[in-house]
């Protein structure tokens, strides 16, 4: 089965992460057949310079380059009208892939033809991926998947592997700064996707401290209550679910760092 690797990246991205990031999606058991890179911006020469070396390995590359940074999703947006094949593995520029997560992934699209999207539980780590700080679990089955999903996102981003054309028949992505993978998520499942996740964790997610001040942001807050919001009136979920989402983020907005942190660890991570 062909499939496209989707990354974008901006300037602000550290050149050897994001070199650490194209490899192991280049190193793959199961080789994609392109490597789709949206420029989110102007980028600096070092991070050009990962390109360039890495197409004299991989040479089909393309790169997409959007004149302003327009935001995670509008950009991925961008990427994946230009993606050729149906499938389309997502990829961070700060993460690492295990070698044969494609490969994982695509036996269970082969296996079940009718799955729109398949993701994995990721291993957090700092500095490198033999320091393992955390994991992040997910939902297994479709049915637990939705269930779910009413109230926490069933999928980590850089881990999804899902269908152009499931995609972009609810729009792709929105226009928020933040979060816009959940509105994704929301929106497939309301237009009745079928997805899975991975048993195996196939994915290393880069973690420090400003991922959870990141986490912490109003803006972070207030846009994810604003997508769970719409989320109720879609009738997705219940007005329960979506005060349960609103307390907890209000609470890890309000709460000092070190108790965000605690949350985190003992609950939010098992």
């Amino acid at each position: 089965m062909k499939y496209s690797v989707l990354i974008t990246v901006y300037d602000k991205d550290n050149p050897r992460y994001f070199e650490q990031a194209l490899k192991s999606m280049i190193n793959q058991t199961v080789k994609p057949s392109e490597i789709v890179i949206v420029k989110d911006g102007k980028i600096n020469k070092s991070l050009s310079m990962v390109i360039d070396n890495n197409r004299k390995i991989f040479k089909n590359i393309v790169e997409i380059d959007l004149p302003k940074n327009v935001g995670l999703g509008l950009a991925l947006n961008e990427g994946i009208k230009k993606c050729k094949y149906n499938l389309i593995a997502r990829m961070d520029s700060d993460d690492i892939s295990a070698e044969n997560r494609c490969e994982k992934q695509l036996e269970k699209f082969k296996k079940n033809k009718k799955l729109d999207i398949v993701g994995s539980p990721v291993l957090e780590f700092k500095d490198d991926i033999f320091n393992i700080v955390g994991k992040r679990k997910v939902p297994l089955t479709n049915e637990e998947i939705y269930k779910y999903a009413r109230r926490r996102d069933p999928f980590n981003h850089p881990t999804v592997m899902y269908k152009k054309d499931s995609v972009l028949a609810v729009g792709g992505y929105g226009n928020y700064r933040k979060n816009q993978d959940t509105d994704l998520w929301i929106k497939m499942l309301h237009n009745k996707c079928q997805c899975a996740n991975c048993e195996e964790y196939l994915l290393y997610f880069r973690f420090d401290d400003n991922t959870y001040k990141k986490r912490k942001s109003w803006t972070n807050t207030k846009l994810l209550i604003k997508i769970r919001w719409n989320a109720y009136k879609i009738g997705f979920c219940s007005f329960f679910d979506f005060l349960s989402v609103m307390i907890m983020q209000l609470g890890i907005f309000i709460m000092p760092l070190s108790f965000q942190k605690f949350v985190y660890r003992k609950f939010l991570r098992k």
